[in-house]
Order: structure tokens, then sequence, then C-alpha cells
């Protein structure tokens, strides 16, 4: 219990410095309407949709799982299984996460997912989006997080890993 009641702490002072650095530095989070969004309805994926296509699939077709959101957040805890390469709102994390997405199959069944803050708020997830989908990306989805990551992944039990 320890353990977790740590593992909350640090991800809650990770967001607040997170939060704290971006009204700094002036960037602010706009809302973004749904029709304004760059993807379809059917370029989204469910928490325990994605969870489930992860305890099924093994091997060829299982999702490779991109964070496109804060390092520090990342560190603090991801997706099991996942990667980061870059923070999408930054001109040098985009770079990063385009030069790793190189890479990769243009057929990758690829999901990015960041969970920094609520949906409709994040700065990373639409620029990386849009630039993985340019790049010619056809399995593209993004994985939907309406709070936060820890509360609507981590808090249902879905696995976590923490670290790099």
């Amino acid at each position: 219990m320890a353990s977790h009641q740590r593992y909350w702490s640090r991800s809650h002072l990770c967001a607040l410095i997170v939060w704290t650095v971006i009204a700094l530095v002036g960037v602010r989070a706009e809302t973004h309407p749904a029709d304004a969004d760059p993807w379809t309805a059917a370029d989204l994926v469910e928490p325990g949709q994605l969870a489930g296509e992860m305890a099924h699939r093994q091997g060829h077709g299982s999702p490779t799982i991109l964070y496109v959101g804060f390092r520090t957040l990342f560190v603090g805890g991801h997706i099991a299984g996942s990667s980061f390469h870059g923070t999408a709102s930054t001109e040098q994390g985009l770079a990063d996460l385009k030069k790793f997405a190189a890479t990769l199959a243009r057929d990758t069944n690829l999901v990015i997912y960041c969970g920094c803050c609520p949906f409709d708020h994040c700065p990373n997830i639409r620029p990386a989006f849009v630039a993985l989908h340019g790049m010619g990306f056809t399995h593209l989805r993004v994985l939907v997080l309406p709070k936060s990551f820890a509360e609507d992944w981590a808090d249902k039990g879905y696995p976590v890993e923490k670290g790099l």
C-alpha cells in the first residue's frame, strides 16, 4: 500500500511540475471541440479495448504503443510495453518522434497516448497524430484517456510500468 501511495504522490508531483513549467513558458492548453480533432471516431481506442488487445495479441499484430507526453510522467508510470520517443508538443520532441516512426512499417498497429491532463486539453496528442498520420501510417489510433492516465488507466488496474 505504501508503494502505491508513493507512486501516486510522485505522479501528482510530476503533473504539478509539468503544469507549472507550461504556465511559466506561456504555453496555454486550448479546448479542442470534437469537430476540430484531426482523427475520426474509427481512429479512437478505449482503455479497456486496448488492454484486451494487449492481453490477447502476442507478436505480430500486437499494438506498438507510443507515449507522446512529458518524459517525467512517463518515468513515473506508463502503459506496460509502451515507449517514449519525444514530447509531441515541443519541436525537438516531435522531431524525435518522427525519427523513431520513420523506422516503422506504415501498416504498424500503432497506438499513441498521453494522459497528462484531460483529453480535450492535451497539448501533445494532436500534434503527434497529425505528424504520424502525415507520415502515412494506416493503422494509427489514439487512446482516449478522458481525465488522465492515472484515473483512466492505472486506477482501473490495467498494466503499468515505471522508469525508462
